[in-house]
């Protein structure tokens, strides 16, 4: 994949390199930090004397500093280029780290968790804004698959991960661990990783807001963004309600239940890679206008396992080709959304990673409240974000945009 040069076009040929690798790991502090910890709940819980809602709490924190966090990269990074920022967002994510390893109480490790969030948004804003930098659309939509690959391993390899530091050296290591993490990451952008920002634009930061509506009233931003977000919530959904729906009515033992989320991402996973190949033959956006259809087919599926009460593999099938296809319309649709955004890529990239959170919190918010009268919540909310998709996507198409 080419350089970004302001006289010539970029090549749509893709080579992978360590650019790519390196704006994975990037991508993965956010993961890495929500799914590490996730074992160590207990332990966590029994050192403060508490319970296990209050240490949710700190997930709670990260998930709000997620959203926030975003729109504060968007408009410094296209105003003092790609690296700056991000040494920032970095240093921020390191020495929160150290905090939370030394947090003294509970309080202060929800509020740290914050923090933390804050820092991690900058690999995510940026790394997003550099693959708008270097690659054309239809080269972007396939590094996309391969950072789906690297945070669709998160799930998988993390927790795992988690449980053995916690036992062998207690919760506090992990945050020492993200923390090195950090600290190599570093060192390893300083060392590779060219400043991307070509051309500087006129972009003032008190004008933030300005910048960022702006973004949103592009028609194309909207609807691609959108129509990745709301598809996307449907994994949220998935991750909310999963533990009600599978231990307590379905009853899986936690170990199962940890197969069976391995196995989705393992879906996802392959399904990014499987685009990853069908970019080298089909248009970026003929892609997502084939997997939508199939996406909507199977949110019918699983509104129609969640009506009849479907036992395990009933809800099972239909999930995982659900959480399967996000491996071919999220890519597609976040290329198709930053692909006019030259001059506010970074801007673009925090408005739309802002709009996933902010529509996975509402999605979360409606398991909670769904599951008081039905045991499928989490099948109706997917079933109602994979519809929403696909009719978010048709309905605000341009009109002259048929063929799309």
């Amino acid at each position: 994949m080419a350089r970004v040069n302001e006289s010539h076009p970029v090549s749509d040929k893709a080579r992978f390199d360590i650019t790519v690798v390196v704006l994975a790991l990037l991508t993965a502090f956010a993961p890495l930090s929500i799914d590490m910890y996730l074992p160590a709940f207990t332990a966590i819980a029994k050192d403060y004397a508490t319970d296990t809602h209050r240490v949710e709490l700190s997930l709670t924190a990260f998930f709000f500093g997620l959203f926030i966090g975003q729109l504060l990269y968007g408009t410094a990074t296209d105003k003092f280029g790609r690296k700056k920022p991000l040494y920032i967002g970095l240093a921020i994510y390191v020495v929160t780290s150290v905090a939370c390893a030394w947090a003294p109480t509970i309080e202060w490790l929800i509020t740290m968790r914050f923090f933390q969030a804050i820092g991690a948004c900058a690999g995510i804003v940026i790394a997003r804004a550099v693959v708008r930098d270097l690659y054309t659309p239809q080269a972007s939509a396939r590094v996309f698959s391969f950072l789906i690959l690297v945070m669709g391993v998160a799930p998988i390899l993390a927790p795992l991960f988690g449980a053995y530091v916690t036992s062998f050296l207690g919760w506090r290591a992990l945050f020492w661990i993200v923390a090195a993490l950090g600290i190599a990451c570093a060192l390893t952008i300083h060392l590779v990783l060219p400043e991307t920002r070509g051309r500087r634009y006129d972009v003032r930061m008190r004008h933030s807001g300005k910048t960022y509506w702006s973004v949103l009233k592009d028609p194309d931003f909207l609807r691609y963004s959108l129509t990745g977000g709301i598809a996307q919530s449907g994994l949220f959904a998935y991750i909310t309600g999963s533990p009600l729906l599978f231990i307590e009515v379905f009853g899986l033992s936690p170990t199962s239940y940890s197969w069976l989320f391995g196995a989705n991402a393992i879906g996802i996973i392959g399904f990014a890679q499987l685009n990853g190949w069908l970019l080298k033959r089909f248009a970026s956006r003929k892609i997502l206008n084939f997997s939508l259809p199939v996406l909507a087919t199977v949110s019918v599926g699983m509104a129609v396992a969640a009506y009849s009460q479907a036992p395990l593999w009933g809800v099972l099938i239909p999930l995982f080709a659900y959480i399967s296809t996000l491996g071919l319309v999220f890519p597609n649709a976040m290329a198709g959304a930053l692909a006019n955004q030259q001059e506010r890529a970074g801007s673009a990239s925090a408005v739309t990673g802002s709009l996933q959170f902010l529509i996975a919190g509402l999605v979360s918010m409606g398991v909670n409240y769904v599951s008081v009268v039905s045991d499928y919540a989490m099948a109706w909310v997917i079933s109602g974000a994979g519809i929403l998709a696909v009719a978010c996507y048709r309905l605000m198409r341009k009109p002259e945009l048929t063929s799309a």
